[in-house]
């Protein structure tokens, strides 16, 4: 593995990290919060036809940019850097891979130019909070998160030449503004129930959604409701639903654990450039060796996920092996404590709504609730290497 960055990819964050700064400062942010959306449709075009950040990971036969999760990784470290309130994780880490991976070539040709350039977003609605186990990052993908034939959950049924869609999921992704759905469902009755994904237009007859109050402002939530709404089936009738979230897991949790890494970075900054100009009883507090310690500590611990999160995108990328459920607990974790210190360094101002370091420490939470804990996160990783069982054997083997 080489661990440089190529002239390609170093341009990549130093386009983006400048219109970003230009774009999406203090202000600009708090405005795009306060939208109906939850973010600046402005920024997203910007994004779109200055970048081709939404198809950044998509091929060019579909009006991509070709790249890989590496590129896409490295770009969500920026806009994790900027806590940039846009579509890019919904659409293009979690939608547009689906599409790609199961959808009919008629789909494909329809949908992924759209969402290539921006012009439609797009979102992953699964019941609850089962986003996490959807994707395998704390637990086995069994297909129970959907109702699993009974009550709960999304149900389709079919209709004629297509599909009819009844239910509500709660905390989805941009669920309330996104133009696409794809909504995980279940069909067949309670003896031959199948998860399966459909496509649901946002502007579907039938269709209510509403934007949910989140912990984390800059991830937009949305409750979805669909009463007898029409649908199409995404791919073919024997696609395999379960096997492609599983299969995308990984890449997505690569994707948060290298912007959880973005904006623990960005934290800590935060915290350096305000203890160079705070004094306490005479002195700057930077110059304080406990507050040096403390510090330190959290610039290795940042260091070290940073180091993770490239891992995890390189083998992703590769397919080399499963490393991003790892990698995403070792971020969340840097960007909590990251968070946390620059909170308490900043004193009083750090804990006011008026100061941006309360948004790094909810970003970090509400990844938590929403992807998992970091000790589920560890504790599927060990399950999915068999440590555990590889110990119990050797211990079994010392012991004869």
């Amino acid at each position: 593995m080489d661990t440089r960055l190529t002239a390609e990819q170093d341009e990549i964050r130093r386009t983006l990290r400048e219109l970003l700064h230009k774009r999406c400062g203090p202000e600009e942010r708090r405005t795009a919060l306060d939208t109906p959306a939850g973010h600046d449709p402005a920024l997203w075009t910007a994004l779109a036809e200055q970048l081709g950040l939404p198809g950044l990971a998509l091929p060019e036969a579909h009006g991509g940019i070709g790249c890989s999760a590496t590129e896409l990784a490295l770009a969500c470290e920026e806009t994790g850097r900027a806590l940039a309130p846009t579509p890019l994780l919904a659409t293009s880490v979690l939608a547009a891979p689906l599409i790609l991976a199961l959808g009919t070539e008629d789909q494909r040709t329809a949908l992924l130019p759209r969402l290539a350039s921006g012009a439609l977003t797009a979102t992953l609605a699964v019941p609850g909070t089962a986003l996490a186990a959807v994707l395998t990052l704390t637990g086995g993908n069994d297909g129970q998160w959907a109702g699993g034939g009974r009550s709960g959950g999304v149900q389709a049924t079919a209709a004629g030449d297509g599909w009819r869609l009844y239910g509500e999921v709660t905390q989805v992704l941009d669920g309330h503004s996104a133009g696409l759905l794809l909504v995980a469902a279940h069909a067949g009755g309670f003896a031959r129930s199948r998860v399966r994904l459909f496509l649901v237009a946002g502007d579907a007859a039938g269709l209510t959604r509403t934007r949910q109050t989140a912990l984390d402002a800059t991830r937009p939530l949305g409750r979805v409701q669909l009463r007898d709404v029409e649908a199409r089936l995404l791919g073919a009738d024997d696609s395999d639903a379960l096997a492609a979230l599983s299969a995308l897991g990984d890449t997505v949790a690569a994707v948060l654990a290298a912007e959880a890494v973005g904006a623990a970075g960005r934290a800590l900054e935060r915290t350096v450039e305000y203890v160079k100009q705070r004094e306490q009883f005479g002195r700057l507090i930077g110059s304080f060796q406990a507050v040096k310690h403390r510090l330190a500590d959290v610039y290795v611990q940042v260091q070290a996920a940073r180091s993770a999160a490239y891992y995890a995108a390189w083998a992703a990328a590769g397919h080399q092996e499963r490393a991003g459920g790892i990698a995403l607990a070792q971020a969340l974790e840097a960007l909590r404590t990251a968070a946390a210190e620059g909170i308490q360094l900043h004193g009083g101002i750090g804990f006011t709504w008026e100061h941006e370091a309360h948004l790094y420490f909810k970003r970090a939470a509400g990844d938590e609730l929403l992807f998992g804990p970091a000790h589920r996160l560890r504790a599927r990783a060990a399950d999915t290497a068999r440590l555990f069982e590889e110990r119990s054997r050797t211990d079994r083997e010392v012991a004869v």
